[in-house]
């Protein structure tokens, strides 16, 4: 087993078969990220109190040109500092308490054990743990989900453009229906997955930095004369870069966590759409796939091509999206002041995001594989004339007549009609003028398409 590599005896996909997806989100949301950020929101907090409490000897003597040496028990974080801290939480069992300690002795062992007793002071654990939850969910996105979520977008927009004057057959209750065009239908998604990303981007991360039950009780006692509100919310503000939340119980209510929840998985839900379509499509031959040399379809029909990528993303949506509702519905929750349930359910965020991060990645390179079949989709178009019923009974409604639907489903519902049905229809109508009616006769499947091709344009 030894020299199996590790990806390969990984329990979960992300860390196996979806290695570069989990690879990506790894600094982000494993043990090692946690535990960094925990030290990093520590240890602003060593340097906000030197650089703002005036009602203190001890940080009022301090020598201000050390505080980058402060800086570096951060900066300088590795391998060698997790080890460290996990060594102590070994012992103590507690892994906040772990951070604390190995902070202390970082300190000791750079000759300013003067500041040891202001490590953690005034702090609960969830004032560390919602902070650097945050600091995580925020970088994770930035850096990592949105731009993935961007490339989507873009490519959908460049074939939106490509294809804007193709018309296409479209298809209700998969039955023949008004036709639309292939560019179209992208910009459709294109705006759909917009919006839906903006929403997430409007979402603030909020943090919390106010002790034991939410009411700076430890604080306001050993410092009086400070206003603990004024400077939570510019600690959490102006060092963390996050937004404040002025009013919770022990823990932060991970209210924003569920909005950004909630955002991803009805992102990722658009990404579902999209893929039963372009598998759909791909189904009626609309789209081809390229052929890539040396891959198999099928270990037993070899001339199979099989639109895999979409269906990967599929699933992968489908495990997104039960590990966001989860964590929607459970950590809004918390008994009285504070549980630590929500502790264990946090640990799956990364996983919930990576979920969709592969789909997202998966539907892109399915997106980059298709060719559209330009001359099956025209000779669907040609095929399916009785799609013009719709506006030829319209026109008729315009001059009065009120059977005019009745009169096109008799001609044309669950018929196969031709060119020359249409036109012998047109011809008999003496009633409409003779301008609507060359203009009926001049449209064809292929031209009636509204302003399919000019939404770009709009």
């Amino acid at each position: 087993m030894n020299s199996i590599p590790s990806k390969f005896l990984a329990l979960s996909p992300l860390d196996g078969r979806y290695f570069e997806v989990g690879e990506a989100l790894s600094p982000y949301f494993s043990e090692y990220a946690l535990v960094k950020n925990r030290v990093w929101v520590e240890i602003n907090w060593l340097v906000f109190l030197l650089e703002n409490i005036k009602d203190s000897k001890i940080l009022n003597n301090f020598p201000k040109d050390k505080i980058d040496d402060i800086k570096k028990i951060y900066n300088d974080f590795s391998s060698q500092s997790f080890s460290k801290i996990k060594e102590i939480e070994s012992v103590t069992n507690h892994d906040v308490k772990a951070i604390e300690y190995f902070i202390d002795e970082e300190l000791k062992n750079n000759g300013m054990s003067e500041l040891i007793s202001y490590v953690h002071i005034g702090c609960t654990s969830e004032d560390i743990n919602n902070t650097a939850y945050a600091n995580m969910i925020k970088t994770s996105l930035n850096d990592v989900w949105i731009p993935k979520a961007e490339e989507l977008i873009s490519l959908l927009e460049d074939y939106s453009k490509e294809y804007m004057d193709l018309p296409m057959l479209a298809h209700t209750h998969g039955q023949p229906a008004t036709p639309t065009t292939v560019g179209k239908e992208f910009a459709v998604y294109v705006y759909r997955l917009k919006n839906s990303l903006e929403n997430l981007k409007g979402i603030k991360t909020t943090a919390k930095f106010n002790g034991a039950t939410g009411n700076y009780s430890a604080l306001s006692i050993a410092f009086p004369n400070e206003n603990w509100p004024a400077l939570a919310k510019k600690f959490v503000e102006n060092y963390l870069h996050l937004t404040f939340n002025p009013i919770t119980t022990q823990i932060e209510g991970h209210d924003y966590m569920c909005h950004i929840f909630d955002a991803i998985r009805h992102f990722n839900n658009v990404i579902l759409d999209l893929d039963r379509d372009m598998w759909l499509y791909i189904s009626y031959e609309y789209f081809g796939q390229k052929v890539i040399k040396n891959e198999v379809g099928s270990s037993t029909m070899p001339h199979k091509v099989n639109p895999i990528k979409f269906e990967n993303s599929e699933s992968n949506i489908d495990t997104s999206n039960a590990l966001l509702v989860t964590l929607s519905n459970k950590l809004p929750c918390s008994r009285l002041q504070r549980d630590l349930s929500d502790s264990s359910s946090q640990r799956n965020i990364g996983i919930a995001f990576g979920y969709s991060l592969q789909a997202i990645t998966q539907t892109i390179s399915g997106l980059k594989r298709i060719k559209v079949n330009s001359d099956i989709i025209t000779s669907e178009l040609e095929t399916n004339w009785e799609v013009l019923a719709e506006p030829i009974q319209t026109v008729l409604r315009k001059y009065g007549i009120p059977d005019a639907y009745d009169k096109l489903k008799q001609l044309t519902r669950g018929k196969s009609i031709s060119k020359d049905d249409i036109h012998s229809f047109i011809n008999s109508l003496d009633i409409i003028s003779s301008e609507d009616k060359n203009n009926l006769l001049n449209l064809t499947p292929k031209t009636y398409i509204g302003y399919a091709n000019k939404f770009l344009k709009v």
